[in-house]
């Protein structure tokens, strides 16, 4: 298993430390007047989602988590698993909704992502930086109303409701930011 030093983290890289999985979310190098450097880890426990501070000796090094990511098209859900075909080799697997996380507020059937897997388990579902959603639901708006620049809620086909401005309706594809779950822009 290939080893990784502190010096060279990076945001994303996935280590493996007391026989858990974690992926590097922040790292800060601290250097004090008389001690040697430290650095201070934010943790994310890939398999349960909870979050850890860590300090250690700068040079500290971890098994590096040999974690691949494969295209996989989303093709349906049930009350318990999401369903995912590979690209390449057509083969479906389930994944616990669990894993899918906030991503099931923005897949809809027969689109594609990354799926992250250790081994053969699936560790993470991870969205590209947008996508377009067709609103379902909103209220229509209303001339004149754009003097302040307002917005309005709109349900989105996966349910996800966003601020959009106002002169959005219903029917039309916006592109909706998927990390923060904002409205970007109208989708050609």
């Amino acid at each position: 298993m290939s080893q990784i030093s502190t010096s060279e983290f990076r945001r994303g890289v996935t280590i493996e430390m007391n026989d858990k999985l974690y992926a590097v979310l922040s790292y800060e190098h601290n250097k004090t007047a008389r001690g040697s450097a430290q650095v201070r880890m934010k943790l994310r426990d890939v398999r349960s989602g909870a979050i850890i501070e860590h300090t250690v000796q700068a040079g500290t090094r971890f098994d590096r988590a040999r974690v691949e990511r494969r295209d996989m098209q989303y093709l349906y859900a049930d009350e318990d698993f999401y369903y995912f075909m590979n690209t390449e080799t057509y083969d479906q697997i389930p994944v616990d909704v669990a894993k899918v996380g906030d991503a099931t507020k923005f897949l809809k059937e027969n689109d594609v992502c990354e799926v992250a897997l250790y081994g053969e388990e699936v560790i993470a579902v991870e969205l590209p930086g947008s996508v377009a959603l067709t609103v379902a639901a909103t209220d229509p708006g209303h001339r004149g109303d754009t003097a302040q620049g307002g917005s309005k809620p709109a349900t989105l086909e996966t349910g996800l409701v966003v601020q959009v401005p106002l002169f959005i309706s219903e029917g039309e594809v916006i592109r909706v930011n998927t990390e923060t779950g904002e409205y970007i822009e109208r989708a050609n």
